[in-house]
């Protein structure tokens, strides 16, 4: 067990795919939302593309694109609807009902790429992948109104192999502003340590901060009209990680 977890934090960041989905029209009038403000559709699909063009092209990952649905209009933010970790998927039960059927496009594309299906089938349990925050060696997971102690009692089942670990350490970098910090770390073979991250148009003073970190390859990546939805940087993608041998 402890050499499989070894393996696995050693491998940490180092992804090969991406899933991401399309933006519906219904995103700018219907998806869920706490602040009031205009949504600009056109901005947020090419501030999307420009995110999938980065995944892909720049950073070389095989990315897994699944067709907008309209009568789901927050289906864009995919990180909600799924956690996966090694090869295992949990398929998550998003907090808000309207929300629930996301889960099945985003399913059978993980079932394709041959990863382990775990489903989140308990009606007590609600959990939103965005409230679930892997650090390469334990799971972080906030309460909220969307995921409830039920969804991270399950998620802990499923990943019953990081319990073993605890008392990490880590080095902490502190922003100036809250939402900046939502950031996409990976660890690639050819491009070592990579942080997207928001852009200084959005946030000047954090991004001065993400600029200390030297030895990362750092790519600003616009995120002003998902922001209104209260989408982040992590919440369009699931990534993957499959080795050669699977």
């Amino acid at each position: 067990m402890a050499g499989k977890m070894a393996g696995l934090m050693a491998g940490f960041g180092h992804y090969t795919h991406a899933v991401v989905r399309g933006v519906p029209a219904s995103l700018a009038k219907e998806a869920l939302r706490s602040s009031q403000a205009e949504v600009d559709l056109a901005g947020a699909r090419s501030e999307h593309e420009a995110y999938v063009q980065v995944l892909g092209t720049r950073l070389g990952l095989e990315v897994v694109v699944l067709p907008a649905d309209e009568s789901l209009p927050d289906c864009v933010f995919v990180e909600d609807a799924a956690v996966v970790c090694g090869d295992t998927a949990l398929i998550t039960r998003p907090g808000a009902e309207s929300r629930r059927r996301e889960t099945e496009a985003m399913k059978a594309a993980l079932k394709e790429l041959n990863l382990n299906i775990v489903e989140m089938t308990d009606e007590n349990a609600t959990l939103d992948g965005g409230d679930v925050l892997f650090t390469g060696q334990e799971f972080f997971v906030g309460l909220s109104k969307r995921t409830n102690q039920k969804g991270a009692e399950i998620l802990a089942d499923c990943f019953k192999i990081m319990q073993q670990m605890s008392d990490h350490r880590y080095d902490k970098l502190t922003l100036p502003d809250d939402l900046a910090a939502n950031c996409l770390y990976m660890n690639l073979p050819n491009k070592g340590h990579v942080l997207l991250h928001p852009t200084a148009e959005e946030f000047p003073e954090s991004v001065t901060v993400f600029e200390k970190l030297k030895d990362h390859m750092l790519i600003p990546v616009s995120n002003m009209e998902k922001a209104k939805l209260d989408g982040a940087l992590t919440c369009c993608s699931v990534l993957i990680t499959k080795r050669a041998d699977i």
